[in-house]
């Protein structure tokens, strides 16, 4: 029983030390081993052993992409409060062994990497934004984002980190304030509206004091034309008169007759034009040769008469 007894407590005992000495480090971690408390050596993702009761697992370190939520405050240049919702992405620089030392040992736990971390994001931040107005800051986003980054990457690598992504979810101001700037944009959207209305209603005054103009230069150079015309007709009317006339006369002393005749014919036409469309009023004619004269010469008079009272 003695014997048993012993060879059960030593296999026990090595059943004990094997369980000790196997260590399984899960896929996307490293985990960093010490021996009494110095750096020893770094154990990869799988199946590992150690000398149990010397070596010891100091700290499991995850190489995957890993996040954190940022939510706090700054002021603008002119002290306007301003709220960020930011995510930060970041992740172990690389699996080399001095970058491994750096994340395992540069902070005493993940709680004082985060806190170191999320205040150097937020002083960046409220830094950058003290020096703008806050009606830039709405437009600043990119450049916010751009700076944060330049700074950060550089203090990240001393701590064996490297910045992926930072994102500015959400840029929000006072309450006041974003009743203020909605109404500047409202004022700006309405002054726009005006100014579009005033330059469509002078477009279109324009176009119709142009379409005006024209038409009144087309009308103006229509009655132009028909002046010219009229004149025109007129002055062949005349001639041709003048020649019927001219013609009539020769004949009538071609057959030794008297020219006065053709005289005597114009004025016989002229009081059935009178007879046709006197519309009922009284004319008095001479119908002989003197009182034709004397009724030209009548009428020469007055018309005289008239030109020297219109002067």
């Amino acid at each position: 029983m003695p014997i048993l007894s012993g060879s059960f407590i030593f296999l026990l005992l090595v059943v004990v030390v094997l369980y000790l000495s196997v260590v399984i480090v899960q896929q996307g971690t490293v985990a960093v081993i010490t021996i009494f408390g110095k750096y020893q050596r770094v154990m990869t993702p799988g199946l590992n052993f150690k000398i149990p009761f010397v070596e010891y697992i100091y700290r499991r370190i995850s190489i995957q992409n890993q996040s954190v939520e940022l939510d706090f405050q700054a002021i603008t240049n002119d002290q306007a409060n301003v709220r960020f919702k930011a995510m930060l992405v970041y992740a172990v620089l690389d699996q080399g062994e001095e970058t491994i030392k750096n994340v395992a040992f540069k902070f005493v736990d993940i709680r004082s990497l985060m806190q170191a971390l999320i205040r150097t994001i937020e002083g960046s931040i409220r830094s950058y934004v003290a020096t703008k107005k806050q009606a830039e800051i709405l437009a600043l986003r990119t450049e916010i984002i751009s700076h944060v980054k330049t700074e950060l990457d550089e203090m990240l690598v001393t701590w064996g980190y490297h910045l992926i992504d930072l994102q500015l979810n959400d840029i929000v101001f006072d309450e006041a304030i974003m009743r203020s700037m909605a109404q500047v944009v409202a004022s700006n959207n309405l002054k726009a509206a005006a100014e579009n209305e005033g330059q469509a209603l002078l477009i279109t005054k324009t176009k119709a004091a142009e379409a005006e103009g024209n038409a009144i230069k087309i009308a103006a150079e229509a009655e132009r034309t028909a002046a010219q015309l009229r004149g025109q007709g007129i002055a062949l009317f005349r001639e041709e008169v003048s020649k019927g006339m001219a013609h009539a006369v020769q004949e009538l002393k071609d057959k030794n007759l008297d020219p006065s005749l053709v005289l005597f014919s114009m004025w016989t036409e002229a009081i059935r034009h009178f007879a046709e469309h006197g519309k009922g009023n009284v004319i008095f004619l001479d119908g002989s040769n003197e009182g034709m004269q004397t009724t030209t010469k009548q009428l020469m008079a007055l018309i005289q008469k008239k030109d020297l009272e219109g002067k």
